[in-house]
């Protein structure tokens, strides 16, 4: 069997189009929108890859339907399971029902209350473990031991990191061509796929990766040229928690450009601004990107820039604005 680090490197563009060719019954297309306020306020011409406007609430269902829908019959018999902090859960939850086959998550009981209520209701069976990669894992053995599942990564797992490549694919033909694209950065399923996408049909474009600074490893990690894990850092982007896995990180520091930073008040802000002017639901995970353009203005300015909003599974009485 290959190891991790090439399955990384066998991946192609025609891996990423058979993915869009499998899930394209399953997901929508999402628009692209703008704001005439966020353009003059930064400079630039923002281009928002609304992927809150999944079925699923969240890209992560591209990843997930590329995985279960890439299953023999025999491969799906046995359902599904995963960890997750709550999109992509919910994600394989919604993909599992498309086809009909059990799906069993391991989530910390830290997760928002509304990620929890989507796997259900899509027929996920929740597990709950600590807020921590070492505990989501442990009892995520448990749990597929158990089941004999098909283990679908969150995104250190090349189905998942071709069906999210699927994004900026969209993004590509929806806009007339763009200087950067940014995306925020977890566990870098999305920036995986943004990578494998466009360094194969616009390589000019920059790829920027946007953090939390209360929960920096990506950033540290290509700062320092190898992969620097946290266990449970603490920040309201509760999706972006995690951290880098062998293929993720391949595609990191191949293609990556540069990865920026936002505090958790920048993060709140932004998401604020988001909501009133462009005038979609967005959760903190995916404000970091505008966080991040605000804070850089000079990297941005006069560019052309796509930016992924990543989902829109908001606990609403729970917002960060309103618990602070």
């Amino acid at each position: 069997m290959l190891d991790a680090m090439t399955l990384a490197e066998a991946l192609t563009i025609d891996d990423m189009r058979a993915a869009h060719a499998r899930i394209k019954p399953h997901i929508n297309r999402t628009p692209i929108l703008q704001s005439q306020y966020l353009n003059e306020l930064t400079g630039a011409q923002l281009f928002f890859k609304c992927e809150n406007f999944q079925e699923a609430g969240a890209f992560k269902v591209r990843g997930a339907c590329n995985a279960v829908f890439g299953l023999t019959d025999e491969a799906a018999q046995r359902g599904v399971c995963t960890h997750s902090s709550g999109n992509h859960a919910l994600s394989l939850s919604y993909a599992a029902g498309r086809r009909g086959i059990p799906c069993n998550v391991v989530m910390p009981r830290t997760a928002p209350q509304a990620k929890k209520d989507a796997v259900r209701r899509y027929g996920g069976i929740i597990t709950e473990c600590e807020p921590s990669t070492t505990s989501r894992e442990a009892v995520f053995a448990e749990v597929q031991a158990r089941t004999g599942g098909e283990f679908v990564h969150p995104y250190n797992d090349p189905r998942v990191i071709c069906g999210q490549a699927t994004c900026s694919a969209e993004m590509l033909e929806q806009t007339d061509g763009l200087d950067i694209v940014v995306a925020p950065i977890g566990g870098g399923g999305m920036i995986s796929g943004t990578c494998l996408t466009l360094s194969n049909l616009s390589p000019e474009t920059k790829i920027i990766a946007a953090e939390p600074e209360q929960a920096d490893d990506a950033y540290r990690s290509f700062k320092a040229g190898r992969i620097i894990a946290d266990d449970a850092p603490e920040t309201i982007a509760d999706g972006l928690k995690v951290p880098l896995k062998e293929n993720t990180w391949y595609f990191v520091r191949n293609y990556v450009n540069d990865i920026q930073t936002a505090s958790e008040q920048e993060i709140i802000d932004a998401m604020k601004i988001t909501w009133k002017h462009l005038r979609i639901v967005m959760e903190p995970s995916c404000a970091v990107p505008l966080a991040v353009i605000l804070k850089n203005p000079e990297t941005y300015r006069g560019k052309r820039v796509g930016v992924v909003v990543t989902g829109g599974n908001v606990d609403l009485d729970k917002l960060p604005w309103l618990a602070r």
